[in-house]
């Protein structure tokens, strides 16, 4: 069959790549024709458009950006006609991919969607839109199951987060074999800085976190580059020593720390299920903060709190991501109760994320209701 997969974020890129080796393995005359990134491409999908060429981040970001934005929906719906495929997957991107999805049921394609928008945080009226254009839909966290099938009358499946395949399939090297390849010349514990993968926000986050380095001389922090992002681009943050800088590693950084500060997102999950103490921190554009403040409802931002449902790891949103905070979480999750309160609670979140295979369910169901 021939398969059209839309990504539009690195972890799209990620979630779409195992996907496609999934599907391969289903189906193993598959054509896959896809946008996503890297990863992608070298599991066998072949490469209509970089997600690198789509990240916008923001309302004020979006909005500047919307000639290339519309030039892109109508360039996919091109590409799609003229492939013609059996079945169209979204995975996430909600903002580009519901738009699609509305046309392409319009004409006639099946719809599936993976990694759903996350409707429940912000403008749930976009579930009447995915009752109407989406044919299936598989979600990954489990509260999403009710929230569809309880709250909206639209049946789902719950296939678990793909993350915990990633993170086990991953090539893992041991920390001293680690340090030596990337030249982190310390032999200090590792805290990791996540700041994001987007120029606006690593702008945003990084000179915060790194405000804390001469506050915690006994460890080295380690800034964890993006893929989408070049290395020339993190230059002028690595001007302390006590600083090193890896690029496109982040799993194997993960795997090396002692505790992280993570910008708000997958990372977060990322995070918990490599068993790091984390502090979450968020900071955007501020009309577009005071804009999601209005129409995001939720009480946490972090993945991590929303799957349990309680703080489990202390969030510093906007105006609270000052040096003091940011020094203040970080010394409680080095040492004493609040480390191993987040530790234990991490083992309760991996049992609830629903165990391993998510892309070989994914593909599985695709294929047998094709």
């Amino acid at each position: 069959m021939k398969y059209y997969i839309i990504a539009g974020e690195a972890s799209g890129d990620l979630h779409g790549s195992n996907l496609i080796k999934a599907l391969k393995h289903k189906d193993p005359d598959a054509q896959i024709r896809c946008w996503g990134g890297d990863l992608m491409e070298a599991a066998g999908g072949t490469l209509v458009k970089h997600y690198k060429e789509m990240a916008f981040m923001g309302f004020i970001e979006v909005i500047m950006n919307l000639g290339a934005i519309f030039a892109n929906i109508k360039f996919c719906k091109n590409d799609i006609t003229t492939f013609n495929p059996d079945i169209i997957i979204f995975i996430d991107y909600s903002g580009f991919n519901l738009r699609i999805a509305e046309w392409a049921k319009q004409q006639g394609f099946s719809t599936n969607y993976y990694i759903s928008p996350q409707i429940w945080a912000s403008r749930e009226g976009r579930i009447h839109k995915i009752k109407k254009n989406i044919d299936a839909m598989y979600v990954i966290l489990p509260f999403e199951k009710d929230f569809y099938e309880k709250k909206h009358d639209f049946p789902v499946h719950f296939v678990g987060h793909p993350l915990i395949d990633a993170i086990e399939n991953r090539s893992e090297i041991d920390e001293k074999s680690f340090r030596e390849v990337n030249k982190l010349d310390n032999d200090k514990p590792i805290i990791a800085l996540l700041p994001g993968s987007r120029k606006q926000e690593v702008k945003k986050m990084l000179m915060t976190m790194l405000s804390v380095t001469d506050d915690f001389p006994d460890y080295y922090f380690v800034i964890a580059g993006a893929p989408s992002l070049d290395n020339e681009f993190y230059a002028p943050f690595l001007k302390n020593t006590n600083v090193g800088f890896v690029s496109n590693k982040t799993y194997a950084l993960l795997s090396a720390s002692y505790a992280a500060l993570v910008t708000s997102g997958t990372a977060t999950l990322e995070t918990a299920l490599f068993k790091v103490p984390q502090v979450v921190c968020y900071k955007a554009n501020w009309i577009s903060y005071q804009i999601a403040k209005r129409i995001i409802t939720l009480e946490y931002i972090s993945l991590v709190n929303l799957i349990m449902d309680k703080e489990i790891v202390r969030e510093l949103i906007q105006d609270d991501l000052t040096t003091k905070n940011l020094k203040n979480e970080l010394a409680k999750i080095l040492e004493g109760s609040s480390r191993e309160d987040q530790l234990k609670a991490y083992d309760q979140l991996e049992q609830k994320l629903g165990g391993r295979g998510a892309s070989s369910k994914v593909a599985q169901l695709i294929v047998e209701n094709a």
